[in-house]
């Protein structure tokens, strides 16, 4: 059993996979608490591994998001293979303060040590993408001791739209003059979808 926030179809709205439609499982629970998390995941209800597959099996893309709060938390190697055997491709979106399963296919890694301090540290040594979120402010670590295909930076989103427009325009300009990074924008939020 799992507990499960929701589980929901949509376009992935940022990173790597940003534009594809993709079946969400938010899981419950986070073991940090960041200052600009924008996500209502504590609530949900407990689901066996049956039920998870077969929700997410309503709906045709083969792309399938898990994410939180911290999906680490509760993700098992079985259902990660229920959604193979089911056609599925499983990313996982962490803040990589705990393993994964090891049979998950793409990792994208949203450390928050910058905001959170030590106890936030990433204990992953690998991802398929890192996507850092920036404040404008800070000078954003790159984690050269992860091994990572791809880096994004992302604007952290206040809620205040003159500060987010100051934000994103530092962001364009770092990328600028640091162009190991990609950027990574909401789209979801631009164009008011989940």
């Amino acid at each position: 059993m799992m507990r499960v926030n929701e589980i929901f179809y949509s376009l992935q709205g940022e990173g790597y996979h940003s534009g594809e439609a993709a079946v969400f499982i938010r899981l419950s629970g986070c073991n940090l608490h960041c200052p600009f998390c924008d996500t209502v995941h504590e609530d949900g209800e407990e689901m066996p591994e049956e039920a998870i597959v077969a929700a997410v099996a309503r709906h045709p893309a083969r792309l399938v998001v898990v994410t939180g709060g911290e999906p680490a938390l509760q993700l098992t190697p079985s259902l990660v293979e229920a959604l193979h055997a089911a056609g599925r491709m499983v990313v996982v979106e962490t803040n990589g303060t705990h393993p994964l399963p090891p049979n998950v296919d793409w990792v994208t890694l949203s450390p928050k040590d910058a905001f959170l301090g030590a106890q936030a540290m990433p204990v992953l040594t690998k991802a398929d993408e890192l996507k850092v979120v920036y404040d404008g402010e800070r000078e954003p670590s790159t984690y050269a001791d992860i091994a990572v295909a791809h880096r994004f930076l992302q604007p952290m989103d206040c809620g205040d739209p003159q500060r987010n427009a100051r934000i994103t325009a530092a962001t364009v300009d770092y990328i600028g003059r640091h162009p190991q990074w990609r950027l990574s924008l909401q789209i979801h939020k631009m164009i008011n979808i989940k």
